[in-house]
């Protein structure tokens, strides 16, 4: 009998997790960045800050360039180091506000960056 129940919570456990990581890769699959966004259509900050990692900065925030990690794992899977994100200044805010742009590759040539306007709950990939 304990063999029984032991075997049932280990095949519940195996099923709970496969059906984890498949929601997971739905997630990841419908990442498809059909969502995006022209540089145009960025506020006047995020162009601005767009522009400043182009040009390899000089950047307003100490934070800007740092990795970021991707643990939310809404952008495309890539090595750690990455992706680096950087603050899109947000008028009337003390801080750094909730606006980023995160981009991935070569500092000041990357191969994508996305803008995320509630800091990493949803990014829209910048299409110049």
């Amino acid at each position: 009998m304990l063999r029984r129940g032991l075997l049932k919570l280990v095949l519940t456990s195996v099923l709970l997790a496969l059906s984890l990581m498949n929601q997971g890769t739905h997630a990841k699959e419908s990442i498809s960045f059909a969502a995006t966004v022209s540089l145009g259509q960025l506020p006047p900050q995020g162009v601005e800050t767009y522009q400043l990692i182009r040009q390899g900065g000089p950047f307003p925030f100490e934070k800007d360039g740092v990795i970021f990690g991707n643990r939310e794992r809404l952008l495309p899977m890539q090595k750690r180091g990455y992706y680096r994100e950087y603050t899109v200044k947000t008028p009337r805010s003390r801080g750094r506000g909730t606006r980023r742009i995160v981009c991935g590759g070569q500092a000041t040539a990357p191969d994508a960056c996305y803008y995320t306007a509630d800091h990493y709950a949803s990014f829209r990939k910048i299409v110049p």
